[in-house]
This record gives C-alpha cells, sequence and structure tokens, in this order.
C-alpha cells in the first residue's frame, strides 16, 4: 500500500510540472505571436498590450484545465501517434477559441489574424513539445538501465514479435527491470540472423538450449501469446535441460484484457507436458442440479474440488462429510461466503465430522438426507504411511468404502462414485492394494443393488496434499536439497480441476461398476518435475538447489500402471475416458471384509500384509516392505 502511495504522490508530482510548464509556455507563445506583428514600442502605444496580455493570461490559466479534462497528460506517457497529433490540434483551438471569448469584452481588439496565428503557434509547440518529453524521458530511462547493467540478469526472449517488443520495451524503460535481454530467438527466418529492436535475432527456437549455453543466459522469456499448449510445451521440453529461469507472457486465452503486458511463471499445468484435459460437464450440470449430493473426504485435495464444481451446478443439499474439521471448516467457510455474496439461499449446504469407518455415524447421514449421489473421496492415500499403519489403511479404505457402498444401497442413493488411483493396478504397497479391495466392493455392490456404482482410477494429482509438488516447494523454499527416490521414477500427473471433472463425468457415465481410466498421456519423470519447479523459483538446479536420491520407499514403484489399453477397452463419449472390462465379481466380498476386519487384531505388520494378500490376489509383497 505504501509503494502504491508513493507511486501515486510520483504520478501527481509529475502533473504539477507538466502544468507549470504549459502555463509558462502558453503565456509565451501567445505574447510571442503578438510580439511577431507588433513592434514592440507600437505594443507598448496606446495601450495596445492591455487585450494581448489578457488574452495570454487567459490562455495561461485555461491550457492545464483543458488539458486536465482531456486527459492530455496522460498522452505523455504514451507513444505520440497521428491521432494524438490531431488530438493536441483540435484541443489547442479549443483553448484558443475560450480566450477569444474572454477577450470579447475587452476594448482595442487586435487583428483576428494575430489569433489565428498564436493558434497555430501553440499547435506547432505543443505537436512538438510532447514527444520531445517523451523522447528526454526515454534517454534518460536508458541512461538509468545503463547506469545499472551490472545488476542485470542475462536474458533470452523467445519469439520476435509485437509481445516480445513489449518486453523488450518494458526491459528498457523500467529502471526497477533486472533483464538484460542479449538475444532473441525465433523459428521464422526471415527474421533469423537480422535485428530486432537492435538486438540479435538466432534460431530457431529447437536450437534454444544450445544459444543459452553459448550466451551463458539466466533467464528465459516466452513472448509469443498465440502460442498453442502443445507448442508451449515442446518449448518447455527444450529448455529442460537448460539451467535458466523461465518465465512467460500469457497467451491470448489467459490474457486479463487487451493490455495484459504481465510476465508470469511457468504454472503447474505447464508442468504436465501436454494439453489439459478439457471436459464437458453441461450434462453433469444437469444431472447435479437441484439434487442432494453427499461428498466424503470434503476437506482433502480432491474432495474440497468436488465440492466446489457440485456447488456451481446448484444442487439442492450439499453435505461435505469429512473426520478432518480443520480443512472441512475451511472450504465450509469458502462456500458460506460464496452464498452470502451470490446470495444463493436455494443451496443447503450441511457440514458433518465423523468417520466413514463408523457405520452407524453414516448410517445416521444417509438416513436423514437420503442423497441422490455420493462421491467417495474419503481415504488414506500416503503410501509409506500405509506400509507402517496396514490396518488404518483397512479401516478406512475398505470398512470405510463397505459402509457408505452398503448404505447407498440400503437407501437406494442413484449413484456411488469411488475415487480410486493407478496404484490398484497390480499393487505392491498397501494403499494400493486397500484401493483394489475398495473397487471390488463397489463392482460387488453394483452386482446386487439398484444403486449404480463406478470407480475412477487416475495418477497422481499436482498439488494435492501429499503430492510431490507441495513437498519440493517447501525443499526449496529451505534452500534445498530436493529430494527424490531414484531419478528414473516416472508417474502420471493431472491437475486437480481436471482429476474432479473426470470424477463427475464418470458419474455421468455410470451405469454399474465400471472402473473408469482417463487417458492422461505420457507420463512425466520426477526429476524434470522437480527441476522445472526449481527454475520456477527463479534458481538454477544443482547449483542454487541441488537434487539428491534417497531410493525408493517401501512399496514404492518405479513406474507406475493404469493399464491404458485403447484397442480392447470400452470408449465413453468421451474420447479421454474409458472403461476396464468388468472382470468376475467377488461373490464372497461379504465374508472377505469379515476377514479383513480381522488385520485390527494383529500386532504385527507383516501379518496384516499377509492376510490382505490372501484377499487380493494381485497385490505382491515387495522385499523391504517391512513384512
Amino acid at each position: 500500500m505504501y509503494a502504491h502511495m508513493k507511486t501515486t504522490k510520483r504520478h501527481i508530482n509529475y502533473k504539477f510540472i507538466y502544468a507549470v510548464v504549459d502555463i509558462l509556455l502558453a503565456f509565451c507563445v501567445s505574447i510571442l505571436a503578438f510580439l511577431s506583428y507588433y513592434k514592440p514600442a507600437n505594443f507598448v502605444a496606446n495601450n495596445t498590450w492591455i487585450a494581448p496580455l489578457i488574452y495570454s493570461v487567459s490562455i495561461a490559466l485555461v491550457t492545464p484545465v483543458i488539458f486536465l479534462v482531456f486527459k492530455v497528460y496522460k498522452i505523455i506517457t504514451k507513444d505520440i501517434g497521428i491521432f494524438e497529433c490531431i488530438r493536441i490540434v483540435l484541443i489547442t483551438f479549443l483553448i484558443q477559441v475560450i480566450g477569444l471569448i474572454v477577450i470579447s469584452f475587452v476594448p482595442q481588439l487586435p487583428r483576428f489574424t494575430d489569433y489565428i496565428f498564436s493558434w497555430m503557434l501553440s499547435c506547432a509547440t505543443l505537436v512538438f513539445l510532447h514527444p520531445l518529453v517523451r523522447i528526454v524521458v526515454r534517454v534518460s530511462n536508458l541512461t538509468n538501465v545503463l547506469l545499472h547493467k551490472e545488476n542485470k540478469v542475462k536474458t533470452i526472449v523467445i519469439g520476435a514479435g509485437a509481445t516480445a517488443k513489449v518486453v523488450v520495451d518494458e526491459s528498457r524503460r523500467n529502471k526497477n527491470n533486472h533483464n538484460e535481454i542479449v538475444v532473441m530467438v525465433d523459428d521464422d527466418p526471415n527474421k533469423i540472423g537480422g535485428l530486432f529492436a537492435n538486438i540479435p535475432v538466432k534460431g530457431p527456437i529447437s536450437d534454444i538450449a544450445k544459444i543459452v549455453d553459448y550466451t551463458k543466459a539466466e533467464e528465459v522469456i516466452i513472448a509469443i501469446s498465440d502460442l498453442s499448449e502443445t507448442r508451449l510445451h515442446e518449448i518447455l521440453d527444450y529448455l529442460s535441460a537448460c539451467n535458466v529461469r523461465v518465465r512467460r507472457m500469457p497467451l491470448i486465452a489467459e490474457m486479463q484484457g487487451p493490455n495484459d503486458k504481465r510476465i508470469i511463471d511457468v504454472d503447474l499445468d505447464d508442468l504436465l507436458s501436454r494439453d489439459p484435459v478439457i471436459l464437458d460437464n453441461h450434462e453433469v450440470n444437469d444431472m447435479l442440479h437441484g439434487k442432494c449430493v453427499m461428498v466424503t473426504g470434503a476437506g482433502g485435495s480432491i474432495g474440497s474440488e468436488l465440492v466446489r464444481q457440485i456447488f456451481n451446478t446448484h444442487p439442492m443439499t450439499l453435505i461435505l462429510f469429512d473426520i478432518y474439521e480443520n480443512s472441512t471448516y475451511d472450504i465450509q467457510m469458502e462456500l458460506t461466503r460464496r452464498i452470502r455474496e451470490e446470495k444463493n439461499k436455494d443451496i443447503q449446504l450441511v457440514t458433518l465430522i465423523g468417520s466413514t469407518y463408523n457405520e452407524t455415524r453414516v448410517e445416521q447421514i444417509v438416513k436423514k438426507y437420503r442423497p441422490d449421489y455420493i462421491y467417495h473421496a474419503a481415504a488414506y492415500k500416503h503410501v509409506p504411511l500405509m506400509e507402517d499403519s496396514p490396518a488404518e489403511a483397512i479401516r478406512t479404505n475398505v470398512i470405510g468404502t463397505y459402509n457408505v457402498a452398503k448404505m447407498a444401497d440400503k437407501y437406494g442413493v442413484k449413484k456411488m462414485v469411488l475415487v480410486s488411483t493407478d496404484k490398484a493396478v497390480r499393487p505392491t504397497n498397501v494403499m494400493g492394494a486397500t484401493k483394489r479391495f475398495a473397487e471390488t466392493i463397489v463392482q460387488y455392490f453394483s452386482h446386487k443393488s439398484k444403486t449404480k456404482y463406478a470407480a475412477v482410477r487416475f495418477g497422481n494429482v499436482l498439488g494435492s496434499n501429499g503430492s510431490v509438488v507441495p513437498l519440493f516447494k517447501k525443499q526449496i523454499e529451505a534452500g534445498g536439497p530436493v529430494t527424490i527416490t531414484d531419478k528414473k521414477i516416472i508417474r502420471y500427473f493431472m491437475t486437480i480441476p481436471e482429476a474432479v471433472s473426470l470424477i463427475l463425468q464418470c458419474g455421468l457415465f455410470a451405469n454399474g461398476g465400471e472402473i473408469f481410466i482417463l487417458d492422461m498421456g505420457k507420463p512425466v519423470k520426477i526429476i524434470d518435475l522437480a527441476e522445472k519447479l526449481i527454475r520456477q523459483a527463479g534458481l538454477v538446479p544443482y547449483v542454487d538447489i541441488d537434487i539428491i536420491e534417497t531410493g525408493l520407499r517401501p512399496g514404492e514403484k518405479l513406474f507406475e500402471e493404469l493399464l491404458l489399453d485403447t484397442e480392447h477397452q470400452l470408449k465413453t463419449d468421451n474420447k479421454k475416458i474409458y472403461i476396464e472390462p468388468t472382470s468376475n465379481i467377488n461373490t464372497n466380498l461379504e465374508d472377505d471384509v469379515v476377514v479383513a476386519s480381522k488385520a485390527f487384531e494383529f500386532e504385527e505388520t507383516s501379518d496384516i500384509k499377509k492376510l490382505l494378500a490372501s484377499l487380493i490376489t494381485t497385490y505382491e509383497i515387495k522385499k523391504g516392505s517391512k513384512e
């Protein structure tokens, strides 16, 4: 706020200076115009000077007022063009007319041609003066920039067009800008080898790594506004091996108005190295509008975003259910504020605390509110922690899912959607095995119930609680090092809004027991993700922040599997969503849940894992996983 006040004050001081200069200039120009027609002796004789003096004073006083009214002083801060010059001419003519009206009441008027000459001289002076002031300001700023050149960051700008010109101008005019642009890089062969704003243009963009190495640049700014998402990811891949900070201008779709000149950091969507998955949720809105919807795990990363997107569909009742009160309270306050601000009194927001493994509590809620749809996001998902506490993973991920599915059947819920994970495919850890167990539960109830059940299986979520992105960011803020388990490890990633849109869309497609799988594109190497996050923070990997390997954690895989088989899996109306063919239904599910409950009686984690493996035959207990 202080900085804003300081800037405003400086702006007002400049206006005051311009006004004083215009007063003196208008007075002097008018007097000179009359002196050119009268000899000094004749000018003084017979009081001939009275009318010109009154005229000149009136012109001098009126000029800054008219300039303020018509915002002429704002023109000074821009590039003067033909339209600005015409505007100044017309405004100056108006000032002369006002002056003429003022002295029409004064006797001994000079000749009318004197005023015409005065007006022409004033116009010419102002039209040439304003660009002169602009040039002086530019030279002053450029001198300031050159004097502080030792503090500059060597920068490469990708793109040599109108957007890049904005970046160049900002670096030259703003003394607080620390970028010294040394090279422009473009794919246009007509530009390569030439100069852009007196800066050499190199290319093509695919050679950016070599150009960075040659120029010793420390930062790269991507300045192409009409860039496609695919091309942006290609450029980011070119830069993946470069130890530079990467920033970019907004793409056209991201611009906050026609004059958006922000230079922004690479965001989480950019880190995906693929186009974001856009899902049309129009039909989802129709499905949930005016209905009662319940979200378990509503305070978590996925659950809270589910709640936000479901809120946008205007359900009649939205039930937030979670065991953790703090985050649930946060999302409750967020939605309460929205209800107040949007004056939306049609949505009943219900926030309840409790655990899904408490069957009585789940039944109380489902029986009372009779939800039409349940989105079950409550789960323990942290792989290493669940290796040490397998009984708790079974309690929440298995028994909790069973309780919710059972009550959905008992009280006639239309659909229940389970949030699953890619770790449920041939699981090597407790978390994955319990989520696979949860999938078999919804498939079992789908086989015997009128309620339609489904599971949604996807990979890691960027920015979610417990994911690598928040961990890496904390490590970077602490000065490093950033820790990864293995440099070869890869994962499928998606953003939280993508994951939630997928869950809602699959709820629409759910017809009974399906496991929906998202085409998430190519997987991301975790080490690449770590390097990009370091550059995003304006630091250089292995120079400012080191990256070290710690070894695979218990139950962790090098490669996660979604088992996306586009040839044999069923397609949906959305080309990014597939359905895994239904496997044999576990008709002994009820008995298996009873057996799984015996895990609470065991003291040794190895015994609990063996019990789990006997129920989920695809679960492989890996060596070193604390059997």
